[in-house]
């Protein structure tokens, strides 16, 4: 697509984990697998904002009605996690560390730093709200294709890890509660796919020289706010792979083109109003496993008529997702049922062409009319026709505001409207707060650590990348100046690949290798007490808690190709797999099996 045509625009949000303490409590930032100590549940209300009005989102997520189960642990959750206790001052280090993204994008600090409520009623915060606070403001990095200015910095609550979702309740784990978030929000001024997913990894490279970073998986969340021409800012939510950015930013574009297309051919059309007809009875005989489920329950199966939309509900927005798929969607959030029948998806799931005319024949529809059957509860299947009603009045007159869910084939899914300022209020439990900017120490970015690696210790431009971003960045630094006769080549391989290959490889846990075991191996090394040909089979042992260095003696390349020449004049006729039996033998805990492989293959066996 000609995006500029288009008029597209982006601006996208980041939103960054850091590690020591919750942000207002004292608890720990650790996630947990374990099985949870305890369970709290709780319904949650929509409350009026400073504007005296309550949220559209929250209005909409109240309605939904259900029940939210929060999971905690005693040794690493608190009262604060629970909303039983008043919120302890903003942790000193978090704040420190959002100073610090200021000074390094040139924002602006806020002379006074209000925290603020964020109405959410998802069940993601116990409270009902979100604690956030505006740091800093302006700002701008540098993209290939321009300037992309930066509209705020904001320090922020974590929400509740979503552990399951039903019709009647959600289950949440309150240990990602709390956690401090670092939020960058940019300004529409991205105009294409890949300068999005450009401005991603230039905002994501500058969070990540902070040394209170989180790494890892799910640490760092991006959402991207995409529009164009004539169309809506649709905020689109979790897109954790910056390699799906760009498909996303395309597809929204499309979806919006496509939308703003069908409603110039709904111009002059308008919807009848809006009557739902029972057809449980017309379907009680149908081959539809479908139908035949919902009744046998106790369910009913209800349509409405869509005046004029024949072969429109059909139409596709995005791969594999059309009209239809908005209308499921906007039924599924509002109603929570499983999903929608269209006329223009007939005949399938079993309804045959004779149950279409008789339904069509009931609903009274014309040849270009369409309809929508939901089978479910009665209750539930008003109200989600109700919704598909609403999304298609919508159509009529442009893209509705609204909040959706990034997919994994890049295509979005409804979750709530988008929220107003209403959803906005002071938090009274906590005191302004008045930045100290004179003792801000500024790190180093990782781009000028990357080029440093490069130029000053000599690692190629992929593993001063790859140590550069690691978590043992900090570590590889101080053994390089511990351990001045190791080349920082091989700290950094010993740090990053060998435990990938022992994972990989060997199936064992590197996670549980300490700063301390690499130390002794960088340290036996430079006393010559181990080979460097054999720091692989060392971290195993260390790894497996049998390692003991008496086991190991000191022998260089030369002394191995001594003994592995004496095996060879001694065993002439032997196969290779024999003379590798013996060489292991003979140098069990001395060279690792890799190293005597090629030394043998040399010798031309």
């Amino acid at each position: 697509m000609d995006y500029k045509k288009l008029g597209l625009k982006c601006g996208i949000e980041i939103h960054q984990q850091l590690e020591g303490k919750k942000l207002f409590c004292s608890c720990p930032t650790q996630l947990r697998e374990d099985d949870p100590h305890f369970v709290v549940t709780r319904k949650l209300m929509a409350s009026v904002g400073e504007s005296g009005e309550v949220d559209v989102a929250a209005k909409e997520e109240q309605a939904r009605d259900k029940s939210f189960v929060y999971q905690g642990y005693y040794d690493s959750t608190c009262l604060v996690e629970l909303d039983e206790e008043p919120p302890h001052p903003v942790d000193e280090q978090a704040l420190h560390a959002s100073l610090q993204f200021c000074a390094l994008v040139k924002a602006e600090v806020s002379p006074i730093i209000q925290v603020m409520r964020k109405t959410v009623v998802d069940g993601s915060n116990t409270s009902g709200f979100q604690r956030t606070a505006l740091v800093g403001r302006k700002g701008s990095i540098e993209t290939s294709e321009g300037v992309v200015r930066l509209a705020n910095v904001t320090l922020e609550e974590d929400s509740s890890k979503i552990i399951s979702d039903s019709d009647k309740e959600k289950v949440y784990r309150v240990d990602r509660l709390g956690i401090p978030l670092i939020e960058i929000g940019t300004m529409p001024d991205i105009t294409s796919p890949t300068q999005c997913q450009e401005a991603a990894k230039k905002i994501g490279m500058i969070l990540r020289s902070l040394p209170q970073v989180k790494r890892g998986l799910g640490t760092i969340r991006q959402d991207v706010n995409v529009s164009i021409a004539e169309g809506t800012r649709i905020e689109i939510k979790g897109a954790q792979d910056l390699r799906q950015l760009p498909l996303l930013v395309e597809l929204e574009a499309k979806r919006q083109w496509e939308l703003l297309k069908l409603k110039q051919e709904l111009k002059g059309h308008r919807l009848i109003p809006m009557e739902i007809i029972d057809v449980t009875l017309l379907l009680k005989d149908s081959e539809s496993n479908m139908m035949q489920k919902t009744i046998q329950n106790d369910g009913r199966v209800l349509g409405i008529r869509l005046n004029s939309f024949s072969g429109k509900v059909g139409r596709e927005l995005q791969p594999n997702y059309r009209v239809g798929t908005e209308f499921s969607g906007r039924a599924k959030a509002k109603a929570g049922v499983h999903g929608i029948i269209h006329s223009d998806e007939l005949p399938h799931y079993g309804i045959t062409e004779q149950d279409i005319g008789r339904i069509r024949k009931k609903l009274k529809c014309e040849t270009d009319d369409a309809f929508i059957l939901v089978a479910a509860e009665e209750q539930r299947a008003k109200k989600a026709l109700q919704a598909v009603y609403e999304r298609a009045q919508e159509l009529f007159t442009g893209i509705p505001k609204e909040v959706r869910k990034a997919n994994p084939d890049g295509t979005t899914s409804y979750m709530r409207p988008m929220p107003g300022a209403a959803r906005m209020y002071p938090e009274t439990d906590i005191p302004y707060i008045k930045p100290d900017l004179q003792a801000l120490d500024l790190p180093e970015l990782l781009e000028e650590k990357i080029q440093r690696y490069q130029e000053q210790l000599k690692l190629s431009a992929d593993l001063a990348i790859f140590i550069a971003k690691s978590d043992q960045a900090a570590m590889f630094e101080q053994f390089v100046k511990r351990y001045p006769s190791i080349k920082p080549a091989f700290i950094a391989d010993t740090l990053t690949a060998i435990p990938l290959e022992i994972k990989r490889k060997y199936g064992l846990d590197p996670e549980t290798l300490t700063e301390e075991n690499f130390n002794d191996v960088f340290h036996y090394l430079t006393e010559e007490k181990i080979h460097k040909d054999i720091v692989l089979d060392v971290l195993i042992d260390m790894i497996k808690g049998s390692f003991d260095i008496k086991r190991y003696a000191s022998l260089g390349t030369e002394d191995i190709h001594k003994v592995l020449a004496d095996i060879v004049a001694k065993n002439k006729d032997a196969p290779f797999p024999a003379l590798m039996g013996l060489a292991m033998k003979a140098l069990a805990g001395k060279a690792s099996g890799k190293f005597i492989s090629e030394e043998l293959r040399k010798m031309g066996k």
